[in-house]
């Protein structure tokens, strides 16, 4: 992409609004937090006070917005107390030039540094340095400064009070992730029926699971219906997978291909239901209609063997998920099919009837783990805890080559830069260039980018609209106070849909606040636009000459998915080998390492896409080519996941053989996609070869040889000037000719 496209993309992404769901009552809630503060501040102290303790309010309130599955209380009195301390150590040192400038230094690289420890902890650190800038003008005075600190205090409090107090959708983003999750199953499931081999992007599994971590104090109150559905979701989607997939053994089209197709739908109506009532608090209503497919008496005589398996296994699992975000068996769940599903009278702790068997395990399905047994509850660090595990996180990031430590030198190099020239153009309040430049900065391209046009866009609307009402109004202390509020108020509301109408806000927001602090807006307007322009040129400037692009590192993205794919794979085919020890914790951790990277890998081609960077090595073709290897090398583990053997089943000893195969394989194929060669398979080929079938474990042996297609596919993907074959062993003519030997000598 060259610079001109990156430029007009990024600029057209910073200025857009967004079409999010607005939440007004978490809005005045911090709103009414801020208007708490500036008041009391009002009475005790006077206005700079209330000025200086508005923008600790204000903070907290921000900061409570952010994703993160933290108790929002804690979160108000972190960003409080930070802020009150960066103001309090900066008024210390404003006195002397040199050393709050290496105290800006210091400070900046800490806050470009902590991204390392997450976006919400870094978007904390990185405003406190920004509105720090801002507060230790106020105070005339060391006793003063602490006063000011004190307040900042106080406003995180009453930030964090009102949210115990007047709590608003308790529990609201944990509900929300855990029905997302569950509502994409249900869209996957209804892709299925036309689809049989779609794809389904693990996202919004993988956000279910961090949301099911929880600190102590959350634990004890945590609702019923959030402890067990993420982990049937988990258990669901590999089935719906196998009832659909045609190499299990259900024709593409057929009286059987219709019946899966009626069992997908009414599995997605019932997901959907539970995804409403976890999402809402409310009792499941499952369409009735869903539930009678389940009942359907002849299913048994149409789906035999392994899709047979797979629906009486759905059919628990449904009755499962249903049951654990409040419904009733009696009422609500899945019931029939060969006695395999659980009655009121069983309460659902045992299984009538054989249990079903896969033919490649040679012996019965590991049966689905039920929910009511006691629910496992993983468990997040709390804050003070968090604070070793942050720094731990920067100092791993703390190296050369790290994108987190260049972005740290940036935001240290321009923050320093931008004060000095703030300090000796004539403009007077320098410190909205330094100001700007922290705010917009971001680790990767498009955000900064992005971010500098939201701000400076956002800015010129707002301080213009602030502007135009203090010379109409001419308001006073108190009208500005209020104005100030109303502002943030809005900032609240609107703060999911977009930076440009955020940054307006924000910009109306300070105009009031500084006009009710004594100063005139002919001292603030015309110089914070220029210095906002400044700031957003040094921060752009900045990453330009000293960048952390992420194109030139999509093969090492790429061969670490790899790397943590193959284990995935070989430990479903070491649970074959050896079922006699349990392997699915170990299937379990390699799939979660699996899914890490393949975000990884997502996130840094997003990222790529934006950049003004040409490929280094690995086209776009290639990268979806072997994006789309990987995952299908993904989606077959999955589908022999679906069946794993039960404990004490009869081994498949050649499984062991090829899983060592590839674990061997895939690691030293990673080591070959970072160093820019082609990886080769002879050792899965050679232990797929050796493999002596029998009819038992006929399924597990064509999963394998699936596997090897997909790397084979992935070997071609990553060499698009190899012909298919040659990576078989043969060698064909080409259509036009014999293949150029020099052509293989100098590749």
């Amino acid at each position: 992409m060259s610079w001109r496209r990156a430029l007009k993309d990024t600029a057209r992404s910073g200025i857009a609004v967004e079409k999010k769901r607005l939440e007004p009552l978490i809005a005045v809630r911090g709103a009414a937090g801020l208007a708490i503060v500036i008041a009391l501040s009002l009475w005790l102290f006077g206005p700079a006070a209330a000025a200086s303790s508005a923008f600790g309010a204000f903070q907290a309130a921000i900061a409570t917005f952010q994703r993160s599955w933290r108790p929002r209380p804690e979160l108000a009195i972190a960003s409080g107390t930070s802020l009150a301390v960066s103001t309090f150590l900066g008024y210390l040192t404003i006195s002397q030039e040199p050393l709050f400038l290496a105290l800006l230094v210091v400070w900046a690289f800490a806050a470009g540094m902590s991204w390392a420890a997450g976006p919400t902890i870094g978007l904390i650190a990185s405003s406190n340095v920004a509105i720090m800038l801002v507060t230790v003008t106020l105070p005339t005075s060391v006793a003063q400064a602490a006063g000011h600190a004190a307040m900042m205090i106080v406003g995180g409090l009453v930030q964090a009070a009102l949210i115990v107090l007047f709590p608003v959708r308790r529990w609201g983003a944990h509900r929300d992730a855990l029905a997302d999750a569950l509502a994409a199953e249900a869209d996957y499931a209804r892709r299925l029926r036309h689809d049989p081999i779609a794809s389904f992007d693990p996202q919004p599994l993988m956000e279910a699971r961090n949301a099911a971590a929880v600190t102590p104090r959350q634990a004890r109150r945590r609702p019923a219906e959030l402890h067990g559905a993420r982990g049937i979701a988990e258990r669901i989607r590999p089935v719906l997978a196998s009832l659909a997939d045609p190499a299990m053994g259900v024709p593409a089209e057929g009286p059987a291909r219709d019946r899966v197709r009626e069992l997908l739908a009414s599995a997605a109506a019932l997901l959907d239901a539970a995804a409403h009532a976890i999402r809402h608090g409310e009792p499941v209503s499952a369409p009735p209609a869903a539930l009678a497919t389940f009942r359907t008496p002849d299913t048994g005589s149409i789906l035999t063997g392994a899709p047979y398996r797979a629906m009486t296994r759905l059919n628990t699992l449904l009755q499962d998920v249903v049951e654990t975000a409040g419904g009733t068996p009696q009422e609500s769940a899945p019931s029939g099919a060969r006695g395999t599903v659980r009655s009121a009278e069983n309460d659902g702790r045992s299984m009538p009837g054989p249990a079903p068997t896969h033919p490649g395990a040679r012996g019965t399905a590991r049966p689905a783990p039920t929910t009511r047994s006691r629910p496992t509850t993983r468990s997040r660090p709390t804050f003070l805890a968090l604070i070793p595990k942050a720094l731990k996180a920067m100092r791993s990031e703390l190296h050369r080559g790290s994108p987190i430590t260049r972005h740290a030198t940036r935001v240290s190099a321009v923050a320093a830069t931008g004060y000095i020239l703030g300090t000796l153009l004539p403009l007077g309040h320098g410190y909205w260039a330094p100001l700007t430049s922290v705010m917009v900065m971001r680790p990767d391209f498009s955000q900064t980018y992005s971010r500098a046009v939201a701000r400076l866009a956002g800015t010129v609307i707002g301080v213009a609209v602030a502007t135009g009402a203090v010379q109409a109004a001419s308001p006073g202390t108190l009208l500005s106070g209020t104005l100030a509020v109303a502002s943030a108020a809005l900032m609240y509301l609107l703060m999911r849909t977009g930076q440009f109408a955020t940054q307006a806000c924000i910009a109306a927001y300070v105009v009031f606040l500084l006009d009710m602090g004594g100063e005139e807006w002919t001292q603030t307007v015309p110089e914070r636009v220029l210095l906002t322009l400044l700031g957003g040129l040094l921060a752009m400037l900045a990453y330009a000459v000293y960048p952390a692009w992420e194109t030139p590192r999509l093969r090492t993205r790429l061969a670490d998915w790899l790397a943590a794919q193959g284990p995935y794979v070989a430990a479903v085919f070491g649970s074959y080998a050896d079922p006699s020890v349990s392997n699915a914790p170990d299937v379990r951790g390699a799939l979660l390492t699996a899914r890490t990277a393949r975000a990884a890998w997502h996130a840094a081609v997003a990222r790529a896409t934006a950049e003004p960077v040409r490929h280094r090595g690995l086209s776009r073709t290639a990268a979806d080519d072997a994006e789309d290897a990987l995952a299908q090398l993904g989606r077959v583990a999955m589908l022999l996941e679906a069946h794993l053997p039960e404990r004490g089943a009869t081994p498949v000893p050649p499984a062991a053989r090829f899983a060592d195969a590839l674990r061997e394989s895939t690691h030293k194929g990673a080591k070959a996609i970072r160093e820019r060669r082609v990886p080769t398979w002879d050792a899965v080929r050679e232990a797929l070869d050796a493999w002596e079938t029998e009819d038992t474990d006929k399924v597990v042996r064509n999963t394998a040889t699936l596997v090897l297609d997909t790397l084979t596919e992935l070997s071609e993907a990553l060499d698009t000037a190899v012909p298919p074959m040659t990576l078989d062993g043969t060698a064909p003519e080409k259509p036009n000719g014999p293949r150029n030997p020099k052509d293989s000598t100098t590749r």
